[in-house]
């Protein structure tokens, strides 16, 4: 729950950029993936897209409560 807290100080900007460096590197991980060779670290993959999914959560979050 963490890095909930930490996306959900951060502004509607630095999330959609955040989200869009987190796409690029999962981009990465599953070419590595699809082309048959092991990525360096495998959990990176869920992680990535638990974050991803978080940052869409606190997205959803600030549109439905804007203060």
């Amino acid at each position: 729950m963490k890095q909930a807290k930490e996306f959900r100080s951060l502004t509607g900007a630095e999330l959609t950029m955040r989200k869009q460096e987190f796409k690029k590197e999962l981009l990465k991980l599953n070419v590595q993936v699809a082309t048959g060779a092991n990525p360096a670290s495998p959990g990176k993959l869920k992680q990535l897209k638990k974050n991803i999914a978080r940052i869409n959560m606190v997205q959803r979050e600030k549109e439905a409560n804007p203060k």
